[in-house]
């Protein structure tokens, strides 16, 4: 085991280079759903769930976030996280994409957002329990996963107790809508990331062994809370802009 690498029983401590990855990622989607929330209030015209560039960003956006998530998942292993504190922390994602849901529902009615990125994210934090003693075999089931996600679309898979799986031929009617495949296979492979990182020691390229810029470290504090603020930012915007649209009006 190299000499960086932590004990699999202790603690290890955070490491900044992924708070600032994940907070690059929560930039990106307050920018994204400031703009639909202008398009919602009318401010704007844009078919963001239409328009290639628009959906190329939504799946750049949800990408970094699952891949991250899965090298979260692969740390936590090498570090010998507790089961208790899994379940927490399970029971805090589940929980909260339960309140979405609800609030969706309200908000887009039939339109309501029954499996996006939480429902996601819960329900891999189950299915990648014992990925992480694949290594880097990961790397491989990942980008199977990938492909098999990418290239197959089938109308059995467009009912809606099969569409969280993926491959649908059809997206269903849904504000947010991220299935099992494709991306369960980004998050294969962050957790292969993660295995094959630890293998170096945890060691970083050169520009990125000193992440103590003024920008950095904004970045690393957003990394640090993305369920806080992925629950909190759009009710917050939400009203402002409403009360902006009501004095306007």
């Amino acid at each position: 085991m190299p000499a960086d690498c932590p004990e699999p029983n202790r603690p290890m401590p955070r490491l900044p280079v992924v708070d600032l990855a994940r907070g690059f990622a929560i930039v990106q989607m307050l920018a994204y759903h400031f703009v639909y929330d202008l398009t919602y209030f009318g401010w704007l015209h844009i078919e963001m769930t239409q328009e290639p560039r628009w959906i190329a960003w939504r799946s750049a956006i949800v990408s970094q976030f699952v891949l991250i998530a899965g090298v979260g998942v692969g740390l936590a292993d090498a570090a010998g996280r507790s089961g208790a504190r899994f379940w927490r922390r399970w029971l805090q994602i589940a929980g909260a994409a339960a309140l979405v849901s609800i609030a969706s529902a309200w908000m887009f009615g039939p339109r309501l957002i029954w499996f996006g990125i939480l429902h996601f994210v819960a329900v891999s934090l189950l299915l990648a329990r014992r990925l992480p003693a694949l290594g880097l075999l990961n790397l491989a089931l990942g980008a199977g996963l990938l492909a098999l996600g990418l290239t197959v679309q089938d109308a059995r898979f467009d009912p809606p107790w099969a569409s969280w799986i993926g491959m649908a031929a059809h997206k269903p009617a849904t504000e947010d809508y991220v299935p099992l495949l494709p991306w369960f296979g980004a998050f294969a492979l962050g957790i292969g990331l993660a295995a094959a990182w630890r293998g170096r020691g945890y060691a970083l390229a050169r520009p990125l062994q000193r992440l103590d810029s003024a920008p950095a470290l904004a970045l690393r504090w957003l990394g640090r809370w993305p369920l806080t603020i992925y629950l909190v930012h759009q009710p917050i915007m939400m009203a402002v802009l409403f009360l902006v649209h009501r004095a306007a009006g």
